[in-house]
């Protein structure tokens, strides 16, 4: 399998995009890293109409926009990963949940350490931003980890307009 890779630099550092012919499989900022599971996989610095389209998306929302532009996904994960991706994806530009919240949505039940198995597969995204997973905020709406770091979560809910108690 290829994985195409480009670099976008946004206000918040340089993002490393990654797509294969089909779909967008990951999107970090400098403090993160994405590994694939296809260990034979190669991985290529070029440019695909998927990377194209994500830059787009990515010029669209730094510049304060609601992005339009729509991009194929397909992070690798666990079944439960999967899940719990699928509903971060759910989650409007400018709103948020909270790990509470999302754990009742993921697991339609209160369940003990819950918001920590949901904590452990949001911090696991592998699609940065596109996969709001900085939407996520922990009781009382207040700033909790972010695997890009608290600084650039600041800044993206900031850019959404969001607030957020700050610890």
């Amino acid at each position: 399998m290829s994985i195409f890779y480009t670099t976008y630099e946004s206000p918040l550092g340089c993002l490393t995009l990654y797509a294969t012919a089909s779909a967008l499989v990951g999107l970090t900022f400098p403090t993160q890293s994405v590994t694939f599971s296809d260990p034979i996989c190669k991985v290529e610095r070029t440019s695909s109409p998927i990377l194209t389209h994500t830059i787009q998306w990515l010029d669209q929302y730094f510049a304060g926009q609601v992005p339009t532009v729509t991009i194929p996904l397909a992070p690798q994960g666990t079944a439960f990963q999967q899940r719990v991706w699928s509903h971060l994806q759910h989650i409007p530009y400018g709103a948020t949940l909270t790990y509470g919240e999302l754990s009742q949505l993921v697991f339609h039940s209160p369940r003990p350490k819950g918001a920590q198995a949901i904590g452990s597969a949001v911090g696991a995204n592998p699609i940065s931003l596109i996969i709001p997973c900085h939407r996520i905020l922990g009781k009382g709406r207040s700033l909790t980890g972010y695997t890009g770091g608290l600084s650039i979560k600041r800044a993206l809910l900031s850019i959404e307009n969001i607030s957020f108690v700050d610890k």
